[in-house]
């Protein structure tokens, strides 16, 4: 979870060129590696999660020599990382709630299952906003600076997971709106749902 939170709220600490092309880049690494820990003892998995970090390797430091923002390059990082997300979302998901007994690691687990929820959804808004430019219009978004841009949809992302929705990002092509529709409901079920579990079951066995 440390890594996500470096990932999210680097940028506050550290100059933004040594942030986005040296360190961001290292974060992600530690953030993939850290995840073929978690899946070790399941080897199929592990080697694919293995080739995933070679190849982001690979990209990242393609990236950090050129500091170029080729498209065919991001969107392969971002499925990276979508993929990624995916199966560690999943794995902490199953993790937390097939946990008998509610402790540190388990809190813990919860609270970075949701982060990744807020990273899935960048990874989706972002990709569907190279895909179709224009998808997502507002005052955030009126710059040319791919990292701002990058930066407002992935604020835009937690804003929507979070169901805050303060409108300086507003999404306007049908396949946007869906996108903001299904991670605002997935956002609300992991609250309502394995949230709920976490705490019924700390309940159960604190007054035991």
């Amino acid at each position: 979870m440390s890594t996500q939170l470096a990932i999210l709220f680097g940028s506050l600490f550290f100059p933004k060129d040594f942030f986005e092309y040296i360190l961001l880049p290292f974060l992600y690494l530690i953030s993939i590696a850290a995840g073929i820990l978690m899946i070790s003892k399941r080897k199929k998995l592990m080697w694919f999660f293995i080739s995933l970090f070679s190849i982001a390797a690979f990209i990242f430091g393609f990236s950090m020599i050129s500091r170029s923002h080729n498209e065919g390059n991001i969107l392969l990082r971002l499925s990276i990382y979508f993929v990624f997300h995916i199966i560690v979302t999943w794995n902490i998901v199953q993790q937390v709630w097939k946990a008998k007994r509610v402790n540190k690691n388990v809190i813990i687990g919860l609270m970075s299952g949701y982060i990744s929820l807020g990273f899935l959804a960048f990874f989706l808004f972002m990709s569907i906003e190279l895909l179709a430019p224009g998808s997502y219009t507002g005052p955030l978004l009126e710059t040319t600076d791919f990292e701002v841009r990058s930066e407002s949809i992935l604020y835009y992302a937690y804003i929507t997971l979070l169901t805050i929705g303060y409108g300086e990002i507003v999404p306007v092509t049908p396949i946007a709106q869906k996108a903001a529709i299904l991670v605002g409901l997935i956002g609300q079920f992991y609250m309502v749902i394995i949230t709920a579990v976490v705490i019924e079951k700390y309940i159960k066995h604190s007054t035991k």
